[in-house]
Order: structure tokens, then C-alpha cells, then sequence
């Protein structure tokens, strides 16, 4: 395999997570152990393709082959034009790209049974083809295929980025599923921990026709229900040991219809409630499993309601909780910078998953490589 040494340089990285808000794009500059963000951009979704997009990933029963196929495609097409539009706006030589690490779209997560899988779309060679760039995707497979969970694949980057060997720290993200890496002493560990926005959102758009709470002010309107709060709190995925790792497929309005069972609640009580759950469920894990931490960086979009912060805040008063901008990395772009630094270890033939986060077999090399450029 080559030396790391070899593979340095200008790295993009790809996602739109499980709330579907935008397509996340990112250029890093990758040295050694040193990650430096040159820029990021969200680019917006076109609406059509995003309620396609979260039709399908919140547990459509049935789905045609032509479907699924055009579906594929149309999220290639829309990646493609993210890291195009990166690079113009950010005046990047396409010359200087090492390679693009695309996670693509979560469809399905379904690393328990019989049969366990995980599905991203968003075809590799279309995005190849149209940016001529090398492409580092699939990541998540060839963990599940070792027997782990497929996710999270954050808790290497955070522990490579953020990991302070004088403290025991949690780097939080808060996408539409919540996950915690636990940064210590020992091994990493690193799960789903909760909804997260992702039932936030879908309330909010049900109700409110914006596609997410701002600021939490729908929250603000409302009192949470203390019944609707018990039953969230007794869903048994959060009693569940590490590893695990959960999805929108899970946490959707559908679930949340069977929590309310039969209520009529007002619907900024349900917001308010839900928001609660979020902080709660995050506050549980981290009081659970890292009992001795003492700072909580955090990550993702929820680092922008700030009524949410407020309510870790006040939930964990023996940490500092703040985002991961006071340690100069941007939070919207934590994620998106993971598979850039990803699609950089694959090309190395290191492993990118950490097996005692995922509970993979061993350390594995994740992911396959679309070779950019024409003949």
C-alpha cells in the first residue's frame, strides 16, 4: 500500500444525512494528522426530489425497481453538481483534488436480522463521470458485511480531530439521528443515541410547512406532555447496549402516531415534547456511558436551536457543553469532512471503521474507489 505521506492533499467530501436538508459539501486540506477546512457549502435540494427522497426512506413499503433506479440516479446527479459547485465557488483547482469521499443518501438501515444490510444511493460512477475526480464511496457495506452495524464511521475522525488524552470528552452530532462518540482514555465508543431532528423536523414540516424547527421557537410555544414524554423515554432502542445505530426508517411520524396513541395533542405541545425527548435521550446516554465527562462538543444541525442547547445545558451541568466551533471546526461541516478523511484512508489501505464503535469483527478498509478522468 502506499504511504500516507503520498495520498496528502485537497480531499471533498459528500453527505446529505437522514433529515434530507441540503446536500453537504466540503473541501479539506489533509496533512499528516492535520485536517484543515478549506470551505463548505449545503446546496439545497430540489423539493420535488427531496419529498421523493423522504417518501422512500420513511418506511415505503414498496418501492419499483424503475423507482428505486431513477431515484439512484437523480441523487448522483444532484451530488455531482454539489462538488462542481463547490469548486467554482470556492476557486479550487479540480488538478489539485486527491479524490471525493461521497457518503451518499441513507435509504435504509437495517444492520440486525437475518439478513442485515444498509442502503446509500447515489451512483458513484455518475459522479465520477461528471466531475472527472476520483470517488471514494459505499463506506458503510463492507463494516455490516464483518458483522457491525455499518455506523457510526464519525468516532475515527473525532477521536483523529477532537480527542484531548487530559479529558474524557463526547463529541456530539445532531442530525436527524443523534450519535455520540466518547473520547477517553480506552477504546472510543461511538453509537446512535436517539431522533436526534429528525422527528422534530418531520412535526414541524407537518404542521408548520417549514422543513425544521428554527431556533426551536414552535418548541417555545408549547409545554411538553408528560405521558407522550414517558412513552418516547420507554422506547427500547435507547435501553439497548453499544454498539447500535438507528435511522429515519425507525423514528418517523408513523412511530410517533403509535406514542400519541389516539391523543389529541396541541401540536406545539408534541414539538415541545419532542425536543425534550431529544435532549433527554442525549443526556441519558452520556450520563450512562460516560459518566466522568466533563466537555460535550456538538456537531450537526442541531447546534442551531438554541433552545435545544439551553436544555443540555441545564440537563448536564457538570460539563461544558458548546459547539465544535470553539475548537475551530465548523459544525455544519463535521460530517462532511469525515468522508473526505475517509475516502483519504481508503485510498491508503487503512481501515476506517473503529470495530469497538461498530461492532464490526476487525478494523476493515472501507468503501470502493471510482477512478476519475477520461482515457
Amino acid at each position: 500500500m502506499p504511504a500516507s505521506e503520498s495520498l496528502d492533499g485537497l480531499y471533498l467530501g459528500l453527505i446529505s444525512g437522514t433529515s434530507a436538508d441540503g446536500i453537504d459539501a466540503c473541501a479539506v486540506e489533509l496533512r499528516g494528522a492535520q485536517v484543515r477546512l478549506l470551505g463548505g457549502r449545503t446546496y439545497p435540494w430540489d423539493e420535488a426530489l427531496r419529498a421523493r427522497i423522504l417518501r422512500v426512506s420513511q418506511h415505503e413499503p414498496l418501492v419499483s425497481l424503475d423507482e428505486f433506479g431513477e431515484l439512484d440516479t437523480a441523487v448522483a446527479e444532484a451530488f455531482a453538481a454539489a462538488a462542481l459547485h463547490l469548486m467554482h465557488d470556492f476557486g479550487l483547482d479540480a488538478n489539485a483534488i486527491r479524490a471525493i469521499g461521497s457518503h451518499g443518501q441513507t435509504l435504509r438501515h437495517r444492520p440486525a436480522g437475518p439478513l442485515p444490510f444498509t442502503l446509500q444511493i447515489g451512483d458513484p460512477s455518475r459522479i465520477a463521470e461528471r466531475t472527472e475526480q476520483c470517488v471514494v464511496a459505499d463506506f458503510r457495506r463492507r463494516d455490516v458485511a464483518a458483522g457491525g452495524q455499518g455506523a457510526p464511521l464519525v468516532p475515527a475522525f473525532h477521536r483523529a480531530v477532537f480527542a484531548d488524552p487530559t479529558q474524557a470528552r463526547a463529541v456530539l452530532n445532531i442530525g436527524g439521528i443523534a450519535n455520540l462518540s466518547l473520547l477517553g482514555a480506552g477504546p472510543v465508543l461511538g453509537f446512535d443515541c436517539g431522533p436526534g431532528n429528525g422527528l422534530m423536523d418531520a412535526w414541524c414540516l407537518r404542521h408548520r410547512g417549514q422543513g425544521y424547527d428554527a431556533d426551536g421557537a414552535f418548541a417555545a410555544e408549547g409545554q411538553p406532555d408528560a405521558e407522550l414524554l414517558a412513552r418516547l423515554l420507554a422506547d427500547d432502542y435507547l435501553a439497548l447496549e453499544p454498539p447500535k445505530s438507528s435511522g429515519r426508517d425507525r423514528y418517523h411520524l408513523a412511530w410517533l402516531e403509535t406514542q400519541l396513541d389516539g391523543r389529541t395533542l396541541a401540536p406545539a405541545d408534541v414539538q415541545a415534547s419532542l425536543l425534550e425527548f431529544t435532549a433527554v435521550s442525549i443526556a441519558q446516554a452520556l450520563e450512562r456511558w460516560q459518566p466522568e465527562g466533563r466537555r460535550v462538543l456538538i456537531c450537526g444541525g442541531g447546534v442551531h436551536n438554541s433552545r435545544l442547547m439551553a436544555r443540555l445545558a441545564a440537563l448536564l451541568p457538570a460539563r461544558i457543553v458548546e459547539s465544535t466551533a470553539a475548537h475551530g471546526v465548523d459544525p455544519d461541516f463535521v460530517e462532511a469532512m469525515t468522508f473526505a478523511w475517509l475516502a483519504r484512508e481508503t485510498l491508503s489501505g487503512r481501515p476506517g471503521n473503529l470495530c469497538e464503535a461498530t461492532g464490526a469483527r476487525g478494523p476493515r478498509v472501507l468503501g470502493a474507489v471510482w477512478a476519475g478522468g477520461v482515457l
